[in-house]
């Protein structure tokens, strides 16, 4: 049998899973609801279907139960198997230890930045940054008030996307003063100059 196939939603399933037997809507309801909806995309509640499916056909998750309740949809329960556990542990070691390549939309567009006039990049740039701070304000608000009731381990990936955040910002803020400042050479876009000053 192939290794079954990682990603975030199929550990995140798995997480669930080892604290108890339960249902696809539970999982998600639960992944809001704990705000892992940040890291990990519940968005399309079909993906979660598809990602127990898989881990079911993959032999890590199996069908507990199947009932209905009133005119309710039909609702499967699972379960993790002992193969999901260890899978589970196997993944987790590998997320940590090593890091991924991860192909993220803001360095592709830094890397064609040169295809916007000066002046579009500044405006999109300090946009960024007002989002940003934004993102760590919200973070900043999260960390204090999970913090007042749960034990830190429960917030570290928030503390991880504060880091990140912060790290970004600084980075983006020194960007748009190059450009304001024009430090940075830019002299042409589609062949004409661009400075207008």
């Amino acid at each position: 049998m192939p290794e079954p196939r990682r990603s975030v939603l199929a550990l995140a399933v798995l997480s669930m899973l080892t604290e108890e037997p339960m249902h696809a809507y539970r999982m998600q309801q639960l992944i809001r609801e704990r705000r892992k909806d940040d890291i990990v995309n519940v968005s399309q509640r079909n993906s979660v279907y598809q990602t127990i499916q898989r881990l079911v056909r993959d032999g890590l998750a199996e069908v507990t139960s199947t009932g209905r309740a009133d005119n309710r949809p039909e609702r499967i329960t699972y379960r993790i198997t002992d193969a999901g556990r260890a899978t589970l542990r196997d993944w987790l070691h590998a997320m940590l230890s090593t890091p991924a390549r991860e192909y993220t939309e803001f360095p592709a567009a830094l890397s064609f930045l040169p295809n916007l006039a000066p002046d579009d990049a500044l405006r999109a740039l300090t946009a960024r940054v007002e989002r940003l701070e934004g993102q760590l304000a919200a973070l900043d608000a999260e960390i204090a008030e999970v913090g007042a009731f749960l034990p830190r381990l429960f917030a570290i990936e928030s503390e991880y996307q504060q880091r990140v955040v912060t790290a970004e910002l600084t980075y983006v803020r020194s960007l748009v003063e190059d450009l304001r400042t024009h430090k940075i050479d830019w002299p042409f876009v589609d062949g004409a100059p661009v400075w207008s000053g």
